[in-house]
Parts: C-alpha cells; sequence; structure tokens
C-alpha cells in the first residue's frame, strides 16, 4: 500500500510518501510545499492544492493519512490551518484516495509505542523506522512521515479494521 502522510499547515505542509508491505516501510519521496508569508491567502489554498495534486499524481497514494485538527489557542491559526486542510482533503477527494485521520496521541503510540512521547522522541524513532540518516527537515516533514508510519501500523491493526481513526 502506497500511504501519503501530510502535516497540513498554510506556510509549510509536510508530506512523506511510504510504501509499506509485509510490515516494512519503504521511503518514495517527501518533502514539503511552502507558501511565502505576504502571499494573499487565497493564492497560498491554490499553491497548496496544486502542489499536493502534483505529489498524488506522480506517486499514486492508495490512502491519504493526516492530522486530525485540534484547537489551540490562537483561533486564526487554526481556522487558516483548517482551510489548508480543506483543499488537501478536496486533492483527495478529487484522487479518489481514502482520508484517515489520526490524533497526535495515536501517531505518537504507533510510531513510538507511548502516546505522550515528546516531538524529537517521534522524530528519531521515524528516522530508525525508515532507516534514513538524518530526521527529516523541516520539522513538518518527519511529521508527515510519522503520520504515514501511523496509518501503515493502524491499517493491519484491529483499531484500523474497525475504522476508529475516521
Amino acid at each position: 500500500m502506497i500511504i501519503l502522510g501530510i502535516d497540513p499547515g498554510y506556510a509549510i505542509v509536510g508530506y512523506g510518501v511510504l510504501d509499506y508491505r509485509a510490515n516494512h516501510f519503504s521511503v518514495i519521496e517527501y518533502g514539503a510545499v511552502t507558501t511565502q508569508a505576504g502571499t494573499p491567502f487565497g493564492r497560498r489554498l491554490e499553491m497548496i492544492y496544486e502542489g499536493i495534486n502534483a505529489i498524488m499524481d506522480r506517486c499514486r497514494p492508495q490512502a491519504l493519512s493526516i492530522e486530525k485538527l485540534f484547537y489551540n489557542t490562537n483561533a486564526k491559526t487554526v481556522i487558516d490551518v483548517a482551510q489548508a486542510r480543506g483543499v488537501i482533503l478536496l486533492s483527495a477527494q478529487m484522487h479518489a484516495i481514502p482520508v484517515h485521520e489520526y490524533t497526535p496521541l495515536q501517531v505518537k503510540q504507533s510510531v513510538v509505542g507511548y502516546g505522550r512521547a515528546e516531538k524529537k522522541q517521534v522524530q528519531e524513532m521515524t528516522r530508525i523506522i525508515l532507516g534514513l540518516e538524518k530526521v527529516p527537515k523541516p520539522d513538518d516533514t518527519a511529521d508527515a512521515l510519522a503520520m504515514a508510519i501511523c496509518h501503515g501500523h493502524c491499517s493491519g491493526s484491529l483499531m484500523g479494521r474497525l475504522n476508529l481513526t475516521k
């Protein structure tokens, strides 16, 4: 199964594409779709949509794993991230790719084995699982790869079969 993991944002959208077969992950590609501050917000959304479409066209994922949106203390930030997330979900819909959402707790539990793990622990374990020399940068990219790993682990588990991730 080819999994596209996404860490949504409007300045940086981290992504990671993994091939998951027989409990083994192979990296296809990873990186970030970036938009510049000062660019009109509508144009930023368009750039994200175009960038994600290009990744989907190139890599042909069979599943999209994305972080569930949660409210933080800055309402404007969460609204803007939600809009960026919306164009990502639209792209998945247009490509007929099933979407699977996970909380940060689920990702930490799946990647590290401990739901209260620190961000650096998750990134280092992601590096180890994927056999990478270094933790991918920016952090959003490493987070996206962790999202893809989470879906790989959950898709074959009871949690995945019960659709608890939706």
